[in-house]
């Protein structure tokens, strides 16, 4: 298990700035025999240096462990500002990280993965299920993509690669190989695992055929073995597309839109508006 540092430091500081706050509270009403409220007020005023009003240290133990408290609590409560800072600063540039990689997975999605979609779809002989749990419509809530997506990560993907036109898909993704590879050089990537898994499962696929002359007349044994690569594929795509519908929905109804009305699960579905 992986812990943010940003968020650790935070907590360190947080606990002992609390920790000042209220050892310090009690050492000043026993030194200086004060109210709590006098000797809290004076804590405050004290760490956050906006200097003395009327509540001030007068015994000489108090102004001892005044000088003490400035050391330690004016060092922590900057301590805590810093890290709330840089947290909310990290959190910032992250946010921007990930909308750019979601700009990155459309246009992916654009220039190859729907379409990689709907040939194994075609492909699969159990896809009728497939496709009715991914008719996604305006309607559904984040419980129903997490529903789904939990249902997705038990089904079986199939290819019936007798069906399968391999010169087609090779000439579609050797055309596409130039784009792969550029999206694979992309280092915000590094932060989107699954999709680069994805990236890499396509590009194999790529390769694969591209290193056979004539896809279409294969062995049985070697037809098995492009079926496999495109399974890891099929497998792979279904569930980025899934979280990418999700993100659009959230995000950029507009976009939502038309990914509904191109939907590949969709046999009816038209970029046509109707109504």
């Amino acid at each position: 298990m992986t812990h943010d540092p940003l968020r650790f430091r935070l907590t360190i500081n947080l606990m002992i700035f609390f920790a000042v706050l209220i050892f310090g509270t009690l050492v000043f009403i026993y030194l200086e025999n004060r109210p709590f409220i006098d000797a809290f007020y004076y804590i405050i005023v004290t760490i956050a240096t906006v200097g003395y009003g009327d509540v001030h240290p007068i015994t000489t133990a108090g102004k001892v462990f005044a000088i003490l408290l400035i050391i330690a609590g004016v060092g922590t409560f900057l301590g805590v500002i810093a890290n709330s800072t840089e947290i909310m600063l990290s959190r910032r540039e992250k946010l921007s990280r990930i909308q750019k990689l979601n700009m990155v997975i459309g246009v992916f999605f654009s220039e190859a993965g729907i379409e990689l979609i709907r040939i194994f779809v075609d492909l699969d002989p159990k896809s009728e299920e497939i496709r009715k749990g991914l008719n996604i419509t305006q309607k559904w809530t984040h419980q129903d993509f997490q529903v789904v997506s939990d249902h997705l990560k038990k089904s079986q993907y199939d290819i019936e690669i007798s069906k399968s036109d391999l010169g087609f898909l090779k000439e579609f993704l050797l055309v596409r190989r130039d784009f792969l590879i550029r999206l694979l050089e992309n280092p915000s990537l590094l932060e989107h695992e699954s999709f680069t898994d994805l990236l890499r499962a396509v590009f194999h696929l790529t390769e694969e055929l591209a290193y056979r002359k004539d896809p279409s007349h294969l062995p049985e044994s070697d037809q098995r073995h492009i079926a496999g690569d495109m399974v890891r594929v099929y497998n792979l795509i279904v569930k980025e597309w899934l979280n990418y519908m999700e993100y659009l929905k959230a995000n950029y109804p507009y976009l939502f839109s038309l990914a509904m009305r191109t939907n590949p699960f969709n046999r009816q579905a038209s970029p046509i508006v109707e109504s």
